[in-house]
């Protein structure tokens, strides 16, 4: 039973924009309010990487550096749903695309690993 689902994938081309969506299933035990959420991609024979997050406050957001400048992460707690808006679409941002969720850890980096409930993923294809 999947308690995040993501949405909004599809084949595009270099250059072009798309929007993924994030939401935490009614099954979800939990309210995303109280997480910070993070998207990560994985492309094939590669291991996954992480793309953005944002606190659970959305105070603070965080990017790798290969999309820093092109997406931007958002979310709107009392939908339950986070965001992640990509332009300027490289071919090599192919992946699947996962959402994930981390509680909040005293003492630790509020984006650091491990996130503990994960999406089942959505495939964004960029063509040249």
């Amino acid at each position: 039973q999947e308690q995040l689902v993501e949405s909004g994938g599809g084949l595009v081309q270099a250059g072009d924009s798309l929007s993924l969506s994030c939401k935490a299933s009614e099954r979800a035990p939990y309210s995303i309010s109280n997480y910070a959420m993070g998207w990560f991609r994985q492309a094939p024979g590669k291991e996954r990487e992480f793309v953005a997050a944002i606190s659970w406050y959305a105070g603070a957001t965080k990017f790798s550096d290969s999309v820093k400048g092109r997406f931007t992460i958002s979310r709107d707690n009392r939908a339950n749903t986070v965001y992640l808006e990509m332009n300027a679409l490289r071919p090599e941002d192919t992946a699947v695309y996962y959402c994930a969720a981390r509680p909040q850890r005293y003492g630790t980096v509020w984006y650091s690993p491990p996130f503990d409930y994960w999406g089942q993923g959505t495939q964004v294809t960029v063509s040249s």
